[in-house]
């Protein structure tokens, strides 16, 4: 799997990360920022593949986050009907497309996906990416079942003053927040290769991306996450 730790400028290094974290929050919630720091956290360690989805049903207070997108609550409220819940809520963070917790503890959010991992649950197919020219190449190995091959671009940091709402006054730091989210491909458990323009890489909306070998339930929303990696278009500049 193609994986970038901190300080690496060149996409160069195959390890296979921990897993996904995906975490759902918003400028607008006073209970975010703590969430947000802990995102970062995990980020910085570099060793799992993390993306931060800004949700805009906050916005009502009176505070519209400048990262959210209807499709990121969109995606929020999918998870939701995958565990069976009537509703979503923020800070929440999704681990491998298995389970959910509140994202304010990188310390539990590790111990949980070490345990997922020890039972079986974790990443079990490889994926590599790379980046030549104007292509982006994505092998997937083999495996069991079937799965979307998704990408998801986000911006490595960005960091945003809020002037209004429950953060009011905060300069507050963004890190992998989501621009666009596409499914590319399916898999059926055989090794799978795929060639991408590379445009969206590096335009003003994105400077890395992420590749998830994800199931789906029965209806269609996202569920199990088998395989991952992730790359930056740009030198790491943490």
């Amino acid at each position: 799997m193609l994986f970038l730790f901190p300080g690496q400028s060149t996409a160069e290094e195959f390890v296979e990360p921990k897993g996904v974290v995906e975490l759902f929050t918003s400028q607008g919630c006073r209970s975010c920022p703590p969430a947000d720091r802990a995102f970062e956290k995990l980020v910085r360690q570099g060793e799992v593949v993390a993306l931060s989805y800004h949700v805009d049903y906050w916005n009502y207070l009176g505070w519209a986050d400048t990262l959210a997108t209807p499709e990121n609550t969109e995606r929020q409220y999918a998870y939701a009907k995958a565990f069976g819940r009537s509703g979503v809520y923020t800070p929440q963070a999704v681990l491998n497309g298995r389970e959910h917790l509140k994202g304010t503890d990188a310390t539990d959010i590790d111990r949980r996906l070490q345990k997922l991992q020890s039972a079986g649950n974790g990443l079990l197919v490889p994926i590599r990416a790379s980046r030549h020219d104007d292509q982006l190449t994505i092998s997937v190995g083999a495996g069991h079942g079937k799965a979307n091959v998704v990408v998801v671009y986000f911006r490595q940091h960005q960091t945003v003053e809020v002037l209004k709402g429950e953060n009011t006054g905060q300069n507050l730091d963004y890190w992998h927040s989501v621009t666009d989210v596409q499914t590319v491909g399916m898999w059926d458990g055989k090794p799978l290769d795929l060639t991408l323009p590379a445009r969206r890489m590096g335009d003003d909306k994105s400077d890395g991306c992420a590749i998830l070998l994800q199931t789906a339930d029965e209806k269609g929303n996202p569920s199990h996450i088998v395989g991952a990696t992730m790359m930056m278009v740009k030198p790491n500049t943490l």
